[in-house]
């Protein structure tokens, strides 16, 4: 299975970056995208990077936040044939403290390409969409002050809209998650994966004990960690220190997992 970073928070080569996330997937059976990014930045670095995302047959949001659905149009617009799936709470709005908006495009709801999910929505042999909403927390680590709306009030966001792909292929079970807003420790003890891929959401946790206390738990799983996004630069080389399976995936690199 090969995972390409079409875009993310950082670059090592010449492609541009941007805050916001895009995988390209190649399993045996299938090619996955997983999250668009914020903008059209995914799509003019897949050309750059010779993937062609009219093969794209399975497309993935794994929540509704702007900054992995922005590209949805631009996707649409290159594959009229791959089914999206995103949950149904994905077009929910969502902010950012009470003024900015950073939820998706409304005006695509309606799209006769989207699949809206719940719970445990088995794709194909193999490819699993989880939303663990019933699932119980093992870690607390809040909102960030990121919010969604109820009877017209603010309310600190649960993120039932956020859902993680189970990739089983070659006796491992590989998960792709966005940015783990349910908290990366939880997910690890929902999931225990072989190998996890994507934003761990620490970009504003201090390098402290607490984040320390976080790696050293990642840490026990026999699990190969590939983060990016949203985890933060400054919070992944401190929790190098702690975390001796844990690899940044910046915009452009492919892995083999």
């Amino acid at each position: 299975m090969k995972i390409t970073a079409l875009t993310e928070n950082t670059s090592e080569n010449d492609l541009e970056c941007e805050h916001g996330l895009s995988l390209f997937i190649e399993t045996e059976r299938h090619t996955v995208l997983f999250d668009m990014g914020q903008s059209e930045l995914f799509a003019v670095n897949a050309e750059k990077l010779g993937l062609d995302l009219k093969k794209v047959d399975i497309a993935v949001l794994s929540h509704g936040h702007y900054d992995h659905g922005g590209g949805l149009r631009k996707f649409l617009d290159i594959n009229d044939r791959a089914k999206v799936y995103m949950s149904r709470y994905a077009f929910e709005p969502h902010y950012n403290g009470t003024e900015k908006y950073i939820g998706l495009d409304v005006g695509l709801k309606n799209r006769s390409q989207f699949v809206y999910t719940d719970g445990v929505t088995e794709i194909d042999d193999g490819l699993t969409l989880h939303s663990c909403n019933a699932r119980r927390k093992v870690v607390d680590l809040g909102s960030f002050g990121l919010n969604g709306m109820e009877n017209g009030e603010f309310v600190p966001d649960d993120f039932r809209h956020e859902q993680y792909l189970l990739i089983e292929e070659d006796v491992k079970r590989v998960l792709i998650s966005g940015c783990s807003h349910k908290g990366i420790n939880n997910i690890m003890a929902w999931f225990n994966p072989h190998v996890l891929v994507g934003g761990f959401h620490f970009s504003k946790l201090p390098t402290d004990d607490k984040l320390r206390r976080l790696a050293e738990e990642l840490d026990r799983y026999d699990t190969d960690y590939y983060t990016c996004h949203c985890t933060g630069v400054e919070q992944y080389q401190y929790m190098m220190q702690y975390m001796h399976r844990l690899h940044y995936l910046s915009t452009g690199k492919t892995i083999e997992v």
